[in-house]
């Protein structure tokens, strides 16, 4: 398993992963406009309530499209059986 360590967010980040480096880029890219997102309102928020909101943010994403995935899945299934 191929180990990386890129910057993310300012901080070098370490860690193995099975991604090819351009989903990895991808994520990163991601990550950091949905940051950049949260701090363009101009407030004095911590660094740590902003990753916060971002990891948040995307579980809810994630969980979302799990559901849809899941509905997909049950209609194509039920299609199946007809």
């Amino acid at each position: 398993m191929p180990r990386y360590t890129i910057p993310v967010l300012g901080l070098e980040i370490s860690f193995k992963t099975d991604a090819d480096k351009i989903r990895i880029e991808a994520a990163k890219d991601v990550l950091e406009d949905r940051f950049g997102e949260l701090t363009r309102g101009g407030k004095d928020v911590s660094r740590e309530k902003l990753l916060t909101c971002l990891a948040l943010s995307l579980a809810d994403d994630y969980l979302e499209n799990s559901r849809k995935l899941e509905m997909m899945e049950e209609k194509i299934n039920a299609l199946l059986e007809k």
